[in-house]
């Protein structure tokens, strides 16, 4: 068998079917083979073999960086030759290779006695991805009196790995192009149905937005050489939706600069900008690369000669273009003034894009960096027994005397690293903090384990209570690419140290349970921080963030992660819920009341929601949670009682208990561990000495909001409003409208599922079909998808005889011994019951029927994500509630409100009583912990 002979196959079939340059390699099989044919210099394949290693092989710690680093580190050393590498060139392309490995060679070579020594020991100088093994041989080398390991150390007490970088350009030239008009959510820059090729990352960049676009951009690149391509979302907010790595990885491919000469397709320093600005977690992600987000505001709301805001026939605000971005116009970026600029014409101040932390990102090439250097001072300092100097910008640190503290201040202050502050900070600090809970889903994962190789990580940190690896996004159809993907995830996070939900040996059954609930079973502190590889990561216990692939590969490796302290925005119930309304309305009605009060101003996007529901578990306070994603909101944080508090624990404990049972402990016992946290915390509760997380009486929140549940008489849908004349207010979860206004309108298809339900959903679905064949036969008139968030809900649907007569009506119901193949493409008036996992809620695997009107539970109605648009017909996903999806496929209509209330008499809806007072608390001294 060859290696490389299969490897010149993948080329051609790459290049015939594809278009593709040949693929990176991270084989280290593979790039044995290729040195032993650099070796031999009569080879026919030796010059393409030399191209390989040198320019196609992928750093960090892949097998094939092992190899390469090893025979670099021998060509340094003299103990091999090879005519085009000399040592120096070697020394060189171990620079570029991020750590690990090449980090090792190159340890070995400068704590040696070669001559090649100090010339390593320079290279050192400039590398910041350095772990415990590598600082631990530093330290031991100076502690033995090694010259060049205290000059290594010297240079990173001074940060000279940073400082010695070019300054980011005064001004920089961009030329503009709208990607398109209104929100771009993350699926047109990676569709979510693209998902298997996001590591192969130039085939996965022929996917964004579409080749015309591709082509538009690539040809101004070229005729621009001097300014950089500016991605916008005209009128909307750029990268809404999934927290995607990708995305901001196509758009840098495209329109970014080369990260090195030795490292394929990896681009950084890509810039984007948005009328309204940066979606919170997509902004992260450009922080990753080191580029630039801008915030326009290039369209306002027009006024009237009295400054009134002017309102269409719809009530909404009117806008006028402040100035004009249109695709081919040229701008200037003044870094240091922080303006934007057409010429000598002032734009816009965009100051909040080049704070002095951006601007460090944009310095080092990405956030990575900055974390790692930090690191690396501080320990460099620490052993050569110094202070650091003050090198990177001072974290801000706000404290305002006599104001109380917000839930989220709360938890960031018990959490905060490194904090010189005596006194509690405030909104607006700059805090690294420590993340307690990490999730990683399937889709992004294989990005998340690439970034992890390439910043040389090997391990879980220590500090991290809880990790999990899901399989939820790949459920739904168990073909080639999920094949290909999602062993070898699995595989590689195990050994990382994360619970998986499929193991590698086979021993415990594979768990394809949606991540977020997952996440929130295994969340046992409603004081923790959560970091997770999707926008949902959004726990009813704890605040929680949904990131990139890139932050969750920084919070696993490190333990920690860093950003400001958010801003909140309180929200509160009065009145009674009425019995014929499920929670998922009061949730809609919720973002309906705000951007009334708000007169269409949404004051939750950026911001945390922080939610006094109270008496809700938190399996069923999570939909209020997990929506608030749409809502364009950084995260939230729900208030809860004591008593409720410890029954969600109770649960969780149960929870994990059970995972442990089917085999998914890991050596390191870090479900136990779990479960013994959440042993603490309930009795902290019940001891009075550390109630349930509460805000102080007298926090200071950028606004507040009580929602009028006396106002909520009918059930709640959020609509894509398709047809909406300004295409930039189509698809943006903000139309909310009763049912009555959908009467009698057909309904295709129907799907129950995704994180926002939970157990009490499929009860309702349950009790609503005992309901209607009291009536007699029970038809569908529209095929109804049911899939379960999880398999213990399925155990305990079963123990308990709910699952029985969902199985009487279903046609079909999923089978883990022979797992579907293909994805659906034609759907029957029947039930289906899926296999747990997000389903058609990602549109990565099926969809319903193209131009379907479609009725479901999901989180997500952007355009092409659960139906894609048909010749005749714009596909829709309108969102709602749980029975009023069961009753409109039994009916293939939006029932009359009356139709409605019969078929749920009875049943016990996810019904909410708000607190009978306010959660708040009197303000108690918590200084800002120093971990």
């Amino acid at each position: 068998m060859s290696y490389y002979s299969d490897y010149l196959e993948e080329i051609e079939v790459r290049k015939k079917d594809l278009g593709l340059n040949p693929k990176p390699i991270d084989s280290a099989e593979l790039l044995s083979e290729i040195i032993a044919q650099i070796k031999d210099t009569g080879n026919a394949e030796r010059e393409a073999s030399l191209n390989f290693f040198i320019y196609n092989t992928l750093p960090g710690t892949t097998p094939a960086a092992g190899v390469k680093a090893a025979f670099l580190k021998d060509i340094a050393l003299g103990k091999e030759t090879v005519a085009e590498i000399s040592p120096e060139f070697a020394l060189e392309q171990l620079s570029h290779m991020k750590g690990g490995p090449s980090v090792e060679a190159l340890l070995d070579i400068a704590l040696s006695d070669d001559a090649q020594a100090a010339a390593a020991g320079e290279v050192l100088k400039s590398q910041v991805f350095l772990y415990d093994a590598d600082t631990a041989r530093l330290a031991d080398a100076f502690k033995a009196g090694n010259a060049i390991a205290k000059d290594i150390l010297e240079s990173y007490s001074k940060a000279e790995f940073f400082t010695k970088l070019d300054d980011i350009p005064e001004t920089i030239k961009v030329i503009t192009y709208i990607a398109a008009e209104g929100d771009i959510s993350t699926d047109l820059l990676s569709p979510g149905n693209q998902s298997h090729s996001r590591a192969d990352r130039e085939l996965h960049g022929k996917c964004m937005i579409t080749p015309e676009a591709q082509q538009e951009i690539a040809d101004m690149v070229k005729q621009n050489p001097d300014a950089k391509v500016m991605l916008i979302a005209e009128k909307g907010t750029m990268g809404v939706g999934s927290s995607r790595m990708s995305g901001v990885n196509n758009v840098a491919l495209w329109a970014g600069e080369k990260t090195s000469p030795y490292i394929p397709f990896i681009n950084n320093r890509p810039v984007v900008a948005g009328t309204n600005g940066i979606a919170p977690i997509f902004l992260t992600t450009v922080g990753v690369t080191g580029g630039i987000g801008l915030d326009l505001k290039n369209w306002v709301k027009k006024t009237d000669a009295n400054g009134e805001v002017v309102r269409d026939a719809n009530g909404d605000p009117v806008l006028e273009e402040a100035y004009s971005v249109a695709t081919g116009t040229v701008l200037t970026i003044d870094t240091k003034a922080k303006k934007l600029y057409n010429g000598n014409e002032e734009l816009a101040d965009v100051s909040d894009s080049f704070t002095p932390q951006k601007v460090e990102f944009m310095k080092a090439g990405g956030s990575y960096a900055v974390t790692f250097g930090k690191k690396l001072q501080t320990f460099a300092a620490e052993t050569l027994g110094i202070e650091a100097p003050a090198v990177y910008a001072q974290s801000k640190e706000i404290s305002h005397e006599g104001q109380g503290l917000t839930a989220v201040e709360k938890i960031f202050n018990r959490n905060a690293v490194g904090v010189t502050s005596k006194t509690p900070l405030h909104t607006g600090s700059d805090v690294r903090v420590k993340v307690n809970i990490v999730g990683s889903q399937d889709t992004t994962g294989p990005m998340t384990c690439q970034e992890l190789e390439a910043m040389a990580a090997s391990t879980i940190s220590t500090s991290v209570d809880g990790a999990f690896q899901s399989g939820c996004h790949t459920a739904s159809v168990w073909d080639n690419k999920a094949k290909a993907n999602t062993p070898k995830l699995m595989a590689f996070m195990n050994a990382f140290g994360v619970i998986t939900a499929r193991d590698p040996k086979g021993v415990y059954h594979s768990m394809t349970d949606v991540i977020h609930k997952v996440l929130n079973d295994i969340t046992v502190d409603d004081r923790a921080i959560i970091i997770g590889g999707d926008s949902h990561t959004r726990m009813s216990k704890g605040v929680a963030f949904g990131a990139d692939s890139g932050t969750v590969a920084i919070a696993l490796a490190t333990g920690e992660s860093a950003m400001p302290i958010p801003e909140s925005v309180k929200v509160t119930f009065k009145g009674a819920m009425k019995p014929h309304m499920d929670f998922r309305d009061i949730v809609h009605a919720t973002q309906q009341q705000m951007l009334k009060k708000f007169a269409g101003e949404n004051v939750f996007q950026g911001r945390v929601i922080e939610v006094q529901i109270g008496t809700l578990l938190a399996d069923q306070a999570f939909t209020f949670t997990d929506w608030t994603a749409e809502m364009k909101a950084k995260a939230s944080i729900c208030i809860s009682t004591d008593e409720t508090l410890i029954q969600s624990l109770e649960l969780a404990k149960s929870r994990i208990q059970i995972m442990i049972d089917k085999g998914m402990e890991n050596e390191a016992g870090m479900l136990q561990g779990l479960i013994d946290l959440a042993d603490k915390r309930i009795a902290g509760i019940k001891s009075g000495e550390e109630p349930a997380l509460a805000p102080d009486d007298n926090a200071k929140y950028f606004a507040e909001l009580v929602v009028d549940l006396d106002q909520i008489d009918e059930p709640m849908i959020a609509d894509p409003d398709v047809n909406n004349e300004d295409v930039s207010k189509r698809y943006t979860h903000d139309v909310i409208r009763p049912t009555s206004f959908y009467e009698g309108r057909e309904v295709n298809l129907g799907f129950v599922g995704s994180c926002m339900v939970h157990k009490g959903d499929m009860q309702i679905i349950a009790a609503m079909l005992r309901n209607l064949e009291k009536n007699g036969p029970i038809t569908f008139n529209a095929p109804l998808v049911v899939a379960p968030p999880t398999y213990n809900i399925v155990d305990e649907l079963k123990a308990e005889g709910d699952w029985d007569i969902l199985s009487k009506y279903a046609g079909f119901t999923f089978d883990d011994e022979h797992p579907k193949e293909e994805a659906r493409t034609k759907y029957e008036n029947i039930l289906y019951l899926e296999r747990p996992g997000c389903n058609l809620c990602m549109g990565n695997q099926e969809k319903a029927e193209a131009g379907d009107t479609v009725l479901a539970t999901s989180t997500r109605l952007f355009q092409g994500r659960v139906v894609e648009d048909s010749a005749e017909k714009k596909g829709e996903s309108l969102l709602g509630s749980t029975p009023m999806v069961v009753l409109s496929t039994i009916l293939g209509r939006f029932p009359t409100l009356e139709e409605y209330k019969a078929a749920v008499e009875g049943i016990n809806l996810t019904s909410f009583a708000p607190p009978s007072e306010d959660l708040s608390v009197a303000p108690q001294a918590i200084p800002a912990a120093r971990i």
